[in-house]
């Protein structure tokens, strides 16, 4: 792991206020998991798209990266997105889903200004900054989530607005 940090310059958002943005974002994508039927969360899909579920997997794969970001200890991230995809119920998903967010609450005392400010290797997949990985996590269940947008209107099922998180 590097030891290149950015630049301190004067907080512009508390990292209780980011938290809870990300957080926000977990709690809407959580109702998108709701609206969906048992049976099509686990095998609707359009245009050769991943089911929903398995975009849920992704997601939660990734929110286990808050140990990589606090400690720079990196999970076996194919390892624990099969993991994930093993839950085939959608109160099992939402279990999940729960279980990350008490995760998060739980672990993002370690994740310092100065941890944020690091650069560190996501996975192998991204090397930067820590508040750059933790922006792309953001940044993928948004992506992922407008997905299940675009799946619940083809199935004829209001979406919750996307405004509310």
């Amino acid at each position: 792991m590097s030891t290149t940090t950015l630049n301190a310059a004067p907080a512009i958002i508390t990292s209780e206020e980011l938290l809870e943005h990300w957080q926000g974002h977990r709690r809407l994508t959580r109702r998108v998991i709701e609206a969906f039927p048992e049976k099509e969360l686990f095998e609707f899909s359009i245009g050769g798209m991943r089911t929903f579920a398995t975009l849920v997997a992704e997601m939660a794969a990734i929110t286990t990266g808050i140990d990589g970001m606090a400690y720079g200890k990196w999970n076996d991230f194919e390892a624990k997105h099969k993991e994930i995809e093993e839950i085939k119920t959608k109160a099992g998903l939402l279990a999940y889903w729960d279980e990350l967010t008490e995760k998060l609450n739980a672990e993002w005392p370690a994740l310092t200004p100065e941890r944020l400010r690091a650069v560190d290797n996501s996975w192998g997949f991204y090397e930067g900054p820590v508040v750059f990985i933790l922006q792309y996590f953001v940044d993928n269940e948004i992506h992922h989530r407008g997905q299940g947008y675009v799946y619940l209107r083809a199935l004829g099922i209001k979406p919750p607005a996307f405004y509310e998180r």
